[in-house]
């Protein structure tokens, strides 16, 4: 607006300036004539009256101009002080938002899984040969949990979702002392990729006989190597047809609400 407002007022400048030329060329392009007339001298008279009017136009006109310009020059702080503010960018949180549950295949991921979310299980549950999303609504909690599948071929993706995890749950068949190494093996690896995400081993399918006590698989998983980080090593198991969780997997339960409540 305002820089309409100056060209407006440049533009009669230089339109005044312009006649004020032609009034000074005209009158200076006959000064050998002389004025025999009075009509003539009354002519030249009004032709000074009409310079002098122009040029104390064009004055004033430029001063306006140069007003205005000061105007805009003090005006232009005011309006990018009172633009208003971009909104602060907040700091994007490195911890995850899932609990990531992960353990070679038959370790009874999905049971447990099932039996988190239900609180009981119904039915022998099939083995998951991809991926299993949950989410667990507690008051004004939710929780994430995203399982994948422990045999040979979808063992690649773990490491994938690592930094997408809030907390590792790592699943071990304590009755299947043979696939210890494999489970130790695969478990480091997934630890050295992040070494302060919080690690929960559950020793599961303590119900069965021969199965491997917590101080022996904590040994057989050198879970001592486990560096620097929250470490929970619980004994659980599930069984169909049972109406109450064991006191494992509600030990389970509460430890993860209480993490991922933490953590918000």
């Amino acid at each position: 607006m305002f820089g309409l407002r100056i060209a407006g007022v440049l533009g009669a400048s230089v339109a005044v300036a312009g006649g004020v030329a032609y009034l000074i060329w005209n009158y200076a392009s006959s000064p050998g004539e002389k004025e025999t007339q009075e009509g003539g001298k009354e002519n030249k008279t009004r032709l000074e009256e009409d310079c002098k009017k122009a040029e104390n136009e064009e004055k004033r006109r430029e001063e306006n101009a140069n007003e205005q310009t000061v105007v805009v020059a003090a005006e232009a702080p005011v309006v990018a002080a009172e633009a208003p503010k971009a909104p602060e960018s907040k700091p994007v949180q490195s911890a995850g938002t899932q609990v990531l549950v992960l353990g070679l295949d038959g370790a009874g991921k999905t049971s447990l899984l099932h039996c988190l979310s239900t609180g009981c299980l119904e039915h022998d549950m099939e083995p998951t040969h991809g991926f299993n999303a949950v989410s667990i609504s507690r008051e004004d909690l939710q929780i994430e949990f995203l399982e994948i599948g422990g045999k040979a071929e979808l063992r690649p993706y773990w490491q994938k979702y690592m930094s997408k995890a809030l907390l590792l749950v790592f699943v071990v068949d304590s009755s299947n002392p043979e696939l210890f190494p494999v489970a130790k093996k695969h478990l480091h690896e997934l630890l050295a990729s992040d070494p302060r995400l919080p690690l929960m081993v559950l020793a599961n399918k303590q119900d069965l006989p021969g199965s491997c006590g917590i101080t022996d698989l904590h040994d057989a998983l050198f879970l001592s190597g486990a560096g620097d980080r929250r470490l929970f090593l619980i004994g659980t198991h599930v069984k169909k047809g049972e109406a109450e969780l064991s006191s494992g997997v509600q030990d389970a339960r509460d430890l993860i609400l209480q993490m991922v409540s933490d953590s918000r």
